[in-house]
């Protein structure tokens, strides 16, 4: 009997998230600016925790300095445009790639400790980069900069998705960013799901698991690490650069705000589920609903949000996702691996013993 909903759900699963997939990509043909604008702004926070959550849920890597890489991708990105006039969309995944050669020092100072060490290490890193970008003159300085008028207009495919679209440059170039950050919420989960079911992926679980034990079996623990934060880098400079793109306007307070781009990050992630790949999903789709409801009320919202994190992390350990996938023994995204079943040719034959008399 139990065969039956599990048959269905494999089926039922890759349907509706196939549908839900469309129905997003096809949102800038039918709903107005705003609601593209609101998604695009649920889909950076989301690939911004499925990063954090990699690191820390699944690596062990429980960092408080992600905002350094947002910020530099971000800075990146307007250097590209305003210093060397190239296309913002190059000048994205130049951001993406500043924020991945950061990672290398970061890592490099930031590794040698650990736990609360570790965490405190990559916030002072942070710091340390946000007061060094505001002496860069020909970026604003202290007090930042803003892109030149129609930069966002000018992008690669806005004239096509303008006159597909039969809308204005401004709104076709709210469509593209929208685009591109659910083609990287996507293709990052599809990618995270991958490599933890990988041979690399077991590894690093077990790693965060049983250091010493990984270790005896071979496992090379700073490898595996050291990979994983530099392609979380990479991803969230890439997200940095393009939530910047869209706000149009930076300096190192908000680039580098430990705030937005790291202690709300922490709390979807959380909220939703660390160390689950739903859980960010859920997550982010809660804090966008409580954002929308409380923002309104000034600090209280801050105060809310801080309530509901402490009463998830004591009832609910593993978070909304982990806790209901515990009880009802939901998995969206297995990455259990189980051992092969037993033949008959592979069971060890017992010698028969003589009975006693």
């Amino acid at each position: 009997m139990s065969a039956l909903p599990k048959t269905a759900s494999r089926f039922a699963i890759p349907i509706v998230g196939s549908a839900l997939f469309l129905t997003l990509v096809a949102v800038p043909f039918f709903a107005p600016r705003a609601v593209v604008q609101d998604l695009f702004g649920v889909l950076t926070l989301l690939v911004l925790a499925m990063n954090w959550n990699m690191l820390a849920g699944f690596a062990g890597l429980v960092s408080v300095g992600q905002q350094a890489f947002v910020g530099i991708g971000a800075y990146a990105m307007f250097a590209a445009i305003i210093v060397f006039d190239l296309d913002p969309l190059v000048g994205i995944v130049i951001g993406g790639l500043v924020a991945m050669v950061l990672s290398v020092p970061m890592a490099f100072f930031a590794f040698r400790l650990n736990g609360a060490y570790f965490a405190i290490g990559t916030w002072v890193v942070a710091d340390i980069t946000r007061l060094a970008v505001g002496q860069i003159k020909a970026l604003g300085g202290g007090t930042g900069t803003s892109l030149p008028k129609g930069t966002a207009k000018e992008m690669a495919g806005v004239d096509q998705i303008r006159a597909l679209l039969d809308i204005s440059s401004a709104a076709a170039a709210d469509a593209l960013v929208y685009w591109i950050a659910l083609a990287l919420a996507v293709v990052l989960l599809v990618a995270s799901y991958l490599f933890l079911r990988s041979r690399m992926g077991l590894g690093l679980q077990a790693v965060r698991d049983n250091f010493t034990a990984a270790r005896s079996v071979g496992v090379d623990p700073l490898r595996l690490k050291s990979a994983v934060f530099l392609l979380c880098a990479f991803g969230t400079g890439l997200c940095g650069g393009l939530m910047f793109l869209q706000i149009t306007r930076i300096t190192p307070d908000a680039a580098f705000s430990v705030i937005d781009w790291t202690a709300f990050v922490i709390f979807i992630v959380v909220i939703g589920g660390i160390g689950t790949l739903p859980g960010p999903i859920v997550g982010v789709v809660i804090f966008y609903i409580l954002q929308r409801v409380f923002a309104d009320y000034g600090t209280v919202y801050l105060i809310l949000l801080g309530l509901i994190g402490m009463g998830i992390m004591l009832f609910a350990r593993r978070g909304l996702w982990g806790t209901f996938a515990d009880r009802f023994g939901v998995e969206l995204f297995p990455l259990r691996h189980r051992a092969p079943p037993r033949t008959a040719t592979s069971t060890p034959v017992m010698p028969s013993i003589p009975a006693s008399h």
